[in-house]
């Protein structure tokens, strides 16, 4: 459960796949999220409460099937906990400011600035483009 918001309020805001990734801590199919090969200039934020996360400027193709950063936006974005789940030894992510699932962190990119891969489910993400790529789209 989320720090913010109640059972009823959260299933009217989330999609069920949503729901099923950000609260029951699933994984979307890899190579299916919006966001993985999405390129415009913004910022990711939580699906279910706007905090803000993930900056496009960190953004890379990590081969792995869903969107990856090599930072989050402030290093009080996001909780990272350990996670024995699947028989695997990982870091999950968490959105700090309500709890949600949102991926895993990986210490695998050492071409990226800080040798860590954020790997995140597109479902957990909203969009936000910066106003300047805003002008003259219709997208």
């Amino acid at each position: 459960m989320t720090k913010q918001f109640k059972e009823d309020q959260i299933k009217q805001k989330l999609t069920p796949q949503q729901y099923e990734i950000m609260i029951e801590k699933g994984t979307e199919m890899p190579f299916t999220g919006q966001y993985l090969k999405h390129n415009k200039k913004g910022m990711y934020t939580c699906a279910l409460c706007g905090a803000e996360l993930f900056s496009s400027d960190t953004k890379f193709d990590s081969g792995s099937g869903w969107p990856s950063f090599y930072n989050v936006v402030n290093n009080k974005a996001v909780k990272l906990t350990e996670d024995r789940s699947q028989g695997l030894r990982r870091v999950e992510i968490s959105c700090a400011s309500c709890g949600s699932h949102l991926g895993h962190v990986f210490n695998d990119a050492p071409d990226q600035p800080t040798g860590m891969r954020f790997c995140i489910n597109s479902a957990c993400l909203d969009f936000e483009q910066k106003a300047a790529d805003n002008e003259g789209s219709k997208t």
